[in-house]
């Protein structure tokens, strides 16, 4: 499970984020595809993108003049909420996978949560809330509404759409002045925090795994726990990366359907279950 976890990771952030012309000559791409959205973070203005961000997209239909209910956007998310869940955030999305690799270099004692993490986990329904929703609507840089998110938090536009632009890019490296210090520093930030906690940006701060949270209790894409066989050894609560009970497993807003706890189970009564798969018992 965990290489296969990993492999398609690896995979899904290539091919979404393979235009390697973007990447050595610094432009972005603006093709077909740059109309459909992938399920995970995925930065438009990354010059490797090839398809854009659902959480950009639902900006830019925010930002349209007067209100208008964004119902591409919605529907997206009720699509891929439905099917897949925070499954997504655990096996689909590229900053997740940066998450995931910056957290195995061993350094700090490492730990699940931050203090306070019953209070913090909400952070990321404020950033929804705040940033995507009512930012997108009412916040203006001149007459034009801003995309507040992208413009004053994402790191994953920092560190995939930013930095590769800056550096083949000499006429924007004179421009960039406060605001990419303020996003540098979130950046960095997040990047020393992911060494030592798990996936920090996707528990606290990520409005796309906010959104995907709320499908988890009734998405296709389970982790089913046949109750008949378990010895209670707790294996799977000590293999949890974001530190979930038993009954918690698959049914958490917090939970990314790692795999993790399947893999641990001796008993084999945790395993995946929906679009691919049956139930079956040992």
């Amino acid at each position: 499970m965990k290489k296969l976890r990993l492999t398609v990771q690896l995979l899904f952030t290539i091919v979404t984020n393979g235009y390697l012309y973007g990447f050595l000559n610094g432009k972005i791409y603006r093709g077909g595809l740059k109309y459909v959205c992938v399920p995970g973070l995925n930065c438009y203005s990354c010059p490797g993108a090839l398809a854009s961000c659902p959480i950009g997209a639902l900006q830019a239909l925010l930002n349209q003049r007067g209100f208008q209910v964004p119902f591409a956007a919605l529907g997206f998310f009720f699509l891929f909420g439905s099917l897949l869940g925070r499954f997504v955030c655990g096996w689909l999305c590229p900053f997740g996978l940066v998450q995931d690799l910056l957290h195995k270099i061993p350094i700090f004692q490492k730990q699940k949560r931050l203090p306070g993490h019953n209070i913090l986990k909400y952070g990321k329904y404020a950033v929804l809330i705040l940033l995507v929703c009512v930012g997108s609507m009412f916040l203006f840089g001149g007459f034009v509404k801003v995309p507040a998110f992208c413009k004053y938090l994402c790191p994953s536009g920092t560190l995939l759409g930013a930095f590769p632009l800056l550096g083949v890019n000499i006429a924007l490296r004179g421009q960039a002045g406060g605001l990419f210090l303020w996003k540098l520093g979130i950046l960095l930030a997040i990047v020393f925090l992911s060494m030592k906690v798990y996936r920090p940006f996707c528990q606290y701060l990520c409005p796309l795994g906010a959104i995907y949270g709320w499908f988890n209790r009734f998405s296709l894409v389970q982790i089913q726990w046949e109750k008949e066989l378990c010895i209670s050894c707790m294996a799977c609560e000590k293999a949890c990366p974001v530190d979930l009970s038993l009954q918690e497993i698959s049914r958490s807003p917090e939970c990314i359907r790692c795999g993790k706890c399947v893999d641990a189970c001796p008993q084999k009564c945790l395993h995946f279950y929906g679009i691919w798969t049956k139930s079956t018992k040992s």
